[in-house]
């Protein structure tokens, strides 16, 4: 199974996404995160603790790749139109993350459009840092993507401290010590779920 993350905004929850993702894969066999964002998010993510799974960049991913059964990709924000090309044909889903405020969703629909263009079907928006009840933000935007006729996923990553705690621990958010921290590992289990894994 080949995962690929994208889009054209930063900070929607993209490489806590490949993260979670890959910590869950890596139960079902061998998995391996690939860093293509030119920040390094994951990977210093993985340095700061202990991950579960491999984590490496682009260019050490090729010798890499034939050693297991899983692999997600963290792709750079702002993929071109021949990026995304290559993106969508390369993997068996391509995952969109997108808060679900006006600007975010503005990106992403820069994005359908040139997924659009290219014909592509492999690719579904994930809601992420989705605000708590009683805000309904998560799920009028979802209702506003299902209008559009995007798909979507009806799971949503909902937002909590305890991600940010895994990101400084270096750790999955079920490895953290939060009071959401089995809230937050649910959302990406029900996710994992959905995706038919």
């Amino acid at each position: 199974m080949i995962i690929t993350l994208a889009g054209f905004k930063g900070g929607v929850g993209k490489t806590t996404t490949a993260i979670h993702l890959a910590g869950l894969l890596h139960r079902r066999g061998k998995t391996l995160l690939v860093d293509g964002d030119p920040n390094r998010s994951a990977l210093r993510w993985a340095q700061r603790g202990q991950l579960p799974f491999l984590v490496v960049t682009e260019n050490q991913a090729p010798k890499r790749m034939r050693e297991h059964e899983h692999i997600v990709i963290d792709t750079p924000a702002r993929p071109s139109m021949e990026e995304l090309k290559d993106l969508s044909e390369g993997c068996d889903l391509l995952i969109l993350p997108t808060t679900p405020d006006a600007l975010a969703l503005d990106a992403l629909l820069m994005t359908i459009t040139t997924l659009r263009q290219l014909a592509t079907e492999r690719y579904k928006v994930l809601l992420t840092v989705v605000p708590p009840y009683p805000s309904q933000a998560g799920a009028e935007a979802q209702e506003t993507l299902k209008r559009q006729k995007i798909p979507v996923f009806e799971q949503v990553i909902r937002r909590y401290v305890a991600f940010q705690k895994a990101g400084l621990e270096g750790c999955l958010v079920c490895d953290v010590a939060d009071r959401n921290a089995v809230n937050a590992w649910w959302d990406y289990q029900q996710l994992m779920k959905e995706i038919g894994l």
